[in-house]
């Protein structure tokens, strides 16, 4: 790019990079507030309704978040359910893209044209709960998976992305004597590694979040992932419900506790975005260019 030296466009680069600055400021302000917030007392919370940095430090919220064991056993949930989740999801969000990418398949429009009235159109909580309840589910861990291990959006993304490597490369695969599944692992997968990157976040984030489908399928508390319990907590800090299995001689303090969930919710996944980042934005582009 040829810097613009003329007085027009110092004015303009000038213009751009303080509009850009203020969005920046304002897009992190909040977290920083959240942040901070989580650190210091309810009455100063009260008093100062916008904080930045603490004048009284306090791990008071995060001593009553930790407060039980039922804490890491949640996040131990949460981490499996992602984990296994996702890989399972890529799995099957993989082969059905490969298939339905070869132009050669037959009744390729007609599955293509399922896949997107998926989209559009959805069973609903209740018929979903019962094919759920059906195949025996209920409370158990497969219940948070199985019913959204795939995802349209992201097969289909996959999908076009994978239409986008060269056929030459099949082929000649194909003289070496590779089958579907060789073509697929070894040349395929390889050369989509941003497609994948990006699909593998927007699933991880989405087990992450778990939430509704704990509420609906899970009966044991003891099998809650991470959110449902920061929600007892948050209630249980509200003072609205006294039977969450927390340590009622650690007082709860209200506002800065709601501050502290967020920060323990998604904290691992803002660790975990950081080294997608650079495939994150090419995967979804390039997913995107062909139908």
């Amino acid at each position: 790019m040829v810097e613009d030296k003329t007085i027009g466009g110092r004015i303009f680069s000038a213009i751009n990079f303080t509009l850009l600055a203020i969005i920046a400021l304002v897009t992190v302000l909040p977290f920083v507030h959240v942040v901070a917030g989580s650190f210091t007392t309810s009455a100063e919370i009260a008093a100062n309704k916008f904080v930045l940095i603490p004048k009284v430090w306090s791990l008071d919220a995060y001593k009553f978040i930790f407060s039980t064991n039922t804490l890491f056993k949640a996040m131990g949930v949460s981490i499996g359910v992602t984990v296994i989740g996702t890989a399972f999801s890529m799995l099957i969000t993989s082969l059905m893209a490969y298939a339905l990418a070869r132009r050669d398949l037959d009744g390729r429009k007609v599955v293509n044209f399922l896949v997107v009235f998926t989209m559009l159109f959805h069973g609903g909580m209740i018929p979903t709960f019962l094919v759920v309840k059906e195949l025996g589910l209920i409370d158990s861990y497969a219940a948070l998976i199985l019913p959204s291990a795939i995802s349209a959006f992201n097969m289909i993304i996959l999908k076009n992305f994978f239409q986008n490597i060269p056929e030459g490369l099949e082929e000649s695969a194909k003289i070496d004597g590779c089958n579907d599944f060789g073509i697929l692992f070894r040349i395929v997968l390889p050369l989509s590694l941003p497609a994948l990157a990006t699909i593998g976040l927007f699933y991880s984030v989405t087990y992450w979040n778990t939430y509704m489908s704990a509420i609906l399928y899970l009966d044991d508390s003891s099998k809650w992932p991470i959110q449902v319990l920061l929600r007892q907590i948050v209630v249980l800090a509200s003072g609205m419900d006294h039977s969450a299995t927390l340590d009622a001689t650690v007082p709860p303090p209200d506002q800065t506790i709601k501050m502290a969930v967020i920060v323990v919710a998604t904290l691992p996944i803002l660790m975990v975005y950081p080294f997608l980042q650079k495939h994150f934005a090419k995967g979804a582009m390039l997913g995107s260019m062909k139908g």
